[in-house]
């Protein structure tokens, strides 16, 4: 698409990507809905307290061509309000009920402004992203049930799930309302572990960011990494060396690998095929120890860093070919039984009108028709030509099972043509060397596992993280899984939750 002009703001360069321009509130919902309308998307919203005022960003993007557009606009501290962009954006709906929880920023006309951060129990009037917030505050004792929107009639009766779960899947509360065993409605209830990871980057120095980026969310460790180093990168205007964007693509598709994996045995599981999960396990156990030899670290952390990346080892062809014959074996054993894809075709519907309405990115996008992906719309190096993203059209768990496994193809093939471009197992570019005098700010952008890994980062006059504003791709998700469970049975529950596999901790920042 060609660059996008708006006629109420002046947009400038901005890092090495972006154009940014400050807007002031009577033109945002008419310049945000012209953007939207040119095929941008409303990628993140982060507020900033700046001491003596409030100001919000808003981060616009599309691809291929790389395109990023920011607005600024600026906030009274003492009557903070934004005009609601609701009306537009879904996303943008659930950016505003957090600016208000986080910031007590008010969305003005927003149709449903309830908390959506901060739960019941917390003290009205306490914003913890504002500065001089101090430590918690006391919870409210007595702050009654939330408010779920009743479904009432004939046979109707609600099931509770959660927020505490068997095993080691952290807390979510699902409530459904049922008739006989079809799901009439789910509301999906997170934030129980919120934990103020964005304030925690605060005052930092750049570098020391990075570990708090790799365990954002475990299993996407590198897909934050590189999205946060990009952010910073983007900020110090700091070009990266080809052979450190080399390898930080092998080991952006090497967390791919051992992740798809994972959930295509899990996927079998939930359907009482445990065999093809006990494979899928063992062959994960094999990515797992090849990526402990990559980097020291079975998650691959410590291989991209600010400026580069450096890793210990490489896999060889031999290897990759013999995870390609191992997952090869597993997807024949999958498919090749009749019960595991009756179980898949058909459950936990989400179509492609509804995946573009709520915003919906990664697998969950792509298996319902959405072409999305950052390595091809928002690219940090050469492809190669014939590198596309994996799409299906049906959005139920069989397609986004199908997505995996493409991806899955996909990665194999993308590691050896990276394999064989990399040079040096070492390759950083060195950071400034001291404060810019000035504040400066970046953005980054990854296709980590589950989709795109956003990060925002500003840095202040003295060289120290100011505000960084993370956004997982499971924010963008979550909303997805309540509407495709309509009319799925209650015992397919697990099933489709798992076909979507989203982060509790990415989302509970």
């Amino acid at each position: 698409m060609t660059a996008p002009s708006l006629a109420s703001v002046a947009l400038e360069p901005a890092g090495l990507h972006r154009r940014a321009g400050v807007i002031v509130a009577a033109d945002l919902v008419d310049a945000a809905s012209t953007l939207l309308s040119q095929g941008m998307r409303l990628a993140l919203v982060s507020a900033h307290d700046d001491g003596d005022r409030l100001r919000v960003v808003y981060l616009f993007t599309s691809g291929p061509p790389d395109t990023r557009v920011e607005l600024h606009l600026f906030v009274d501290p003492v009557r903070p309000t934004v005009p609601s962009l609701s009306g537009a954006s879904f996303p943008g709906g659930r950016f505003e009920r957090e600016l208000q929880d986080l910031f007590g920023i008010i969305p003005v006309g927003h149709p449903q402004p309830r908390r959506l951060v901060l739960h019941q129990h917390w003290p009205e009037g306490w914003h913890p992203m504002r500065r001089g917030s101090g430590n918690s505050p006391a919870m409210v004792p007595d702050a009654g049930a939330y408010p779920f929107v009743p479904v009432e009639g004939t046979g109707v009766y609600e099931i509770p799930v959660g927020p505490v779960h068997a095993g080691l899947i952290e807390p979510g509360h699902f409530r459904f309302w049922v008739v006989g065993e079809t799901i009439l409605r789910m509301k999906a209830r997170l934030w129980f572990v919120h934990k103020g990871v964005e304030r925690l980057f605060e005052g930092r120095e750049p570098q020391a960011g990075l570990e708090l980026a790799e365990r954002i969310s475990g299993d996407t460790a590198v897909g934050h990494a590189l999205a946060y180093c990009q952010a910073v990168e983007d900020a110090w205007r700091l070009e990266v060396p080809q052979e450190a964007l080399v390898l930080r693509g092998i080991l952006l598709e090497l967390e791919r690998l051992y992740n798809h994996v994972a959930d295509i045995g899990a996927l079998c599981n939930d359907v009482g095929f445990g065999i093809a999960n006990a494979w899928a396990l063992s062959l994960r156990e094999h990515l797992l120890q090849m990526n402990a030899r990559v980097t020291g670290h079975r998650l691959l952390r410590g291989g991209v860093v600010p400026g580069g990346a450096r890793v210990d080892s490489l896999p060889s062809d031999a290897e990759l070919a013999q995870v390609g014959e191992q997952f090869e074996e597993l997807i024949n054993l999958a498919t090749s039984s009749a019960l595991v894809m009756e179980r898949f075709i058909g459950t936990a519907v989400l179509d492609e009108a509804h995946a573009r309405d709520l915003g919906v990115v990664g697998i969950a996008g792509r298996a319902s028709g959405l072409a999305f992906d950052a390595r091809d719309a928002h690219p940090s190096m050469s492809m190669p030509s014939w590198f596309s993203p994996a799409v299906r059209e049906h959005g139920d768990v069989k397609a986004r099972f199908e997505v995996r496994v493409a991806e899955t193809e996909i990665s194999l093939s993308l590691l050896r043509d990276f394999i064989q471009r990399a040079g040096s197992l070492e390759a950083v570019s060195a950071p400034p060397p001291g404060p810019h005098g000035q504040s400066v700010s970046g953005v980054g952008i990854a296709e980590a596992w589950r989709g795109a890994a956003l990060h925002r980062v500003e840095i202040d006059d003295q060289g120290r993280l100011s505000r960084v504003k993370i956004v997982d791709p499971s924010f963008h998700n979550w909303p997805a899984l309540p509407v495709s469970l309509a009319d799925t049975i209650v015992p397919d529950f697990p099933l489709a939750n798992k076909s979507f596999n989203l982060s509790y901790a990415g989302n509970d920042l």
